[in-house]
């Protein structure tokens, strides 16, 4: 059965009776691919060397810093894509540089760390990282985890079907990449909007924590649901009012996340 009647421009849903506008955009040429650019941040030369290398030969254009305060300039001068950071670094540290880039930018962070501790991970993750390493690691994970990232880049900028999702209060634009909660301005890495996006796509729906880390995250890890559950309580202190009693991130027991829409008014769809 059809879930939508054609009128003229508009479609109506037959249940939910909203209207809402077809935009009819012209066919668009994909833009040419451009180099990738990665601040590598290591007071170790060796390892800060070994990365330079490595991602060169992978066609990434690199910039390195051999500490924080190096790291905070070259960034201030340069257009980057993502930031690879070391955490244990003398006079300022990688959680103090994260800290700094997140008053600037919401460029992804991948933390490289020998502090794989669940209190250290957290802490990043609670400062704006977007994921971790945990040292010693192998070039082909380090790959593995540039390539999520930039993944779920691209899928932020190709505008997919949704352009506007909004329930009261929450209104998560795709054309724009922002989300504004009761009309105020959130400021989200691309890790905690498709984690945001991909749940409001399915309201009221549980979502197991395995199936979002597969798809927000975009590959394997033993322990991967922990991000998750760092990722939702970081998300909830940005769009809940009561982080510790949420209304739309809502934990449902042994099945995982759901984005509560019940008795919270009308859901609205914008489409592209």
């Amino acid at each position: 059965m059809r879930e939508h009647t054609h009128i003229n421009n508009y479609v109506t849903h037959r249940n939910l009776g909203f209207m809402y506008q077809i935009q009819h955009r012209p066919e668009q040429k994909l833009p040419m691919q451009r180099e990738i650019r990665i601040l590598v941040v290591d007071d170790e030369e060796p390892l800060r060397d070994l990365l330079r290398i490595s991602l060169q030969k992978a066609g990434y254009k690199v910039i390195v810093a051999r500490d924080g305060h190096e790291a905070l300039d070259l960034f201030s001068r340069n257009p980057i894509d993502l930031v690879l950071l070391d955490v244990m670094m003398p006079d300022m540290d990688g959680f103090e540089v994260c800290t700094e880039l997140r008053k600037r930018s919401d460029v992804p962070v991948v933390m490289l760390t020998a502090l794989n501790r669940p209190d250290d991970i957290v802490h990043g993750f609670n400062l704006g990282a977007d994921d971790y390493i945990s040292k010693p690691f192998t070039f082909r994970e380090v790959e593995a985890r540039i390539q999520a990232i930039l993944r779920r880049i691209a899928w932020i900028n190709e505008r997919p079907e949704f352009q506007i999702i909004s329930y009261n209060g929450i209104v998560l634009n795709d054309e724009l990449h922002e989300v504004r909660v009761r009309s105020e301005l959130v400021h989200l890495t691309p890790t905690e909007y498709q984690l945001l996006r991909h749940l409001m796509s399915m309201p009221d729906r549980p979502v197991s924590k395995e199936d979002l880390f597969q798809t927000v995250w975009g590959y394997d890890l033993a322990g991967g649901t922990n991000l998750v559950e760092v990722a939702v309580r970081r998300l909830r202190e940005k769009i809940e009012q009561d982080p510790s009693q949420p209304t739309y991130l809502i934990t449902v027991r042994g099945a995982g996340y759901k984005f509560n829409t019940q008795q919270l008014g009308e859901r609205e769809i914008l489409v592209s």
